[in-house]
């Protein structure tokens, strides 16, 4: 099973220098956290009657910033048995191992070798062990006991609902969580999650309080407790028989997922009626159901954050590039009647109230953060083209040297501390620097060489 954790106070550091630089390549759901850990664990009890509980019980824990739950379960499964068997030695020559792996590389084929076995990430060539994918679940297994709610649990993760999820075995409470986080791609999923939550996290107070309304977040739950301390919660999704012990009374009742549904689901519509004859099949499709309908979803909000951007007309050379216009709800709202979801999905239902919940959701926040982030960095990319492709020297020609040396400075800046996160072509990148030469070399010495000098 896997959990997470959030990273505690304290200076933060990473392995790698450049989280940047991975995370600008990877898909979203893939880059690395930087604010929680991610713990893979292999759990073993066996009956031993030496033992004070009559059981060995041992957990190997592999702790990550990476989302990778495929890969790094698929290693504890190769480290694990013999690690048991042959302890520390064993784990010390499967790190030697891991040490000299690449760093991952968006879009490449990597091969992994740990103990004899070759681990190929990406489905290319005939390897001893395969991973089709780092991080996918099974989606159609996890879902299977829920079907009938995927569509109602879709619309809860988008609004990012606070819910419960309680499940009889870590494993199948960490899967059921992983599957809900993931039901909404493309779209990132901003809120916390916690795929195996216990008593003794360090957030359970906070989490159990009834003073304050539930945090944004996902938590899969099996001690039977906490259907005594998170009965407040809004959205409780019970997967499988929870086996109940201890002290509770005979007569708790378990919320249902309460009738949330904007949507209306017609029969033989929903992906309720996938029933083919293997899984990865209805993985697929119902992968595929899920993501037609964020598209559905997210394609207005596309199109319309997209009319936000300045003309390229009105980019100019010499003065700074306009600013992208504000996103207004109600302007958005009146986009939907001729380029609403209703174009692209065959669900009926109130669509103008999902997108004002989803207003409020902090995965709203998170994709309309990422999508100025990176309409500023192309702004940036086109002005600085324009810079390119401008007459210098007719500019430079009736300018004073203070405005020269302004420019040179911009350039400069430019250059350096945007460069490497903007869209600009090689050849751009190249004229600016002999831009900056020229420009200096049509200044007198002294300046010339306090230029040179920084």
């Amino acid at each position: 099973f896997s959990f997470r954790l959030r990273q505690s106070g304290g200076q933060r550091t990473t392995h790698y220098e450049d989280d940047g630089e991975y995370n600008r390549e990877a898909p979203l759901t893939l880059q690395r956290e930087s604010a929680h850990y991610f713990g893979y664990v292999y759990f073993r009890q066996v009956k031993d009657s030496s033992m004070k509980r009559g059981y060995f019980q041992k957990s190997l824990v592999l702790v990550s910033r990476l989302p990778y739950v495929n890969l790094f379960q698929s290693l504890l499964q190769l480290i694990a048995p013999e690690y048991f068997d042959k302890l520390e030695p064993c784990l010390e020559a499967v790190c030697n191992e891991i040490d000299q792996w690449p760093p991952p590389l968006p879009g490449q084929t990597l091969n992994l070798p740990v103990m004899g076995v070759v681990i190929q990430v990406r489905n290319l060539l005939p390897a001893p062990l395969v991973l089709p994918s780092i991080h996918e679940l099974d989606l159609f297994r996890c879902f299977q006991p829920v079907l009938i709610h995927v569509q109602m649990l879709w619309e809860l993760m988008l609004l990012g609902e606070p819910i419960v999820v309680m499940a009889p075995s870590p494993t199948v409470s960490s899967e059921m969580v992983l599957a809900l986080t993931s039901c909404l791609a493309p779209l990132r999923y901003c809120c916390d999650y916690r795929p195996y939550f216990t008593i003794h996290d360090s957030e359970f107070k906070e989490y159990t309080t009834r003073t304050q309304a539930p945090p944004n977040i996902v938590v899969g739950v099996t001690n039977p407790f906490f259907i005594k301390t998170l009965q407040h919660w809004p959205h409780i999704l019970r997967v499988g028989e929870l086996k109940m012990s201890g002290d509770l009374p005979k007569q708790v009742k378990v919320k249902k997922l309460t009738k949330l549904k904007t949507l209306d689901t017609k029969p033989g519509m929903s992906s309720c009626g996938l029933i083919l004859s293997t899984f990865p099949v209805q993985s697929a499709l119902l992968r595929r159901h899920l993501l037609e309908l964020t598209q559905s979803f997210i394609i207005p909000l596309e199109h319309y954050i997209a009319s936000l951007m300045p003309l390229q007309r009105a980019i100019t050379p010499w003065k700074n590039p306009p600013q992208i216009r504000p996103f207004r709800q109600d302007d958005f709202m009146k986009t939907l009647e001729h380029a609403g979801p209703q174009l692209t999905c065959v669900l009926k239902g109130d669509w103008l109230g999902l997108y004002r919940r989803f207003f409020r959701s902090p995965n709203f926040d998170g994709w309309y953060r990422q999508r100025h982030k990176e309409m500023t960095q192309k702004l940036e990319a086109l002005h600085l083209e324009a810079i390119c492709e401008a007459n210098i020297v007719a500019w430079m020609k009736d300018k004073s040297e203070v405005e020269i040396v302004d420019l040179v400075l911009k350039l400069r800046e430019k250059l350096v501390a945007r460069c490497q996160h903007l869209p600009v072509k090689e050849e751009t990148l190249r004229r600016v620097g002999l831009y900056i030469e020229t420009i200096i070399d049509s200044l007198p010495e002294d300046l010339q060489a306090v230029l040179h000098h920084h």
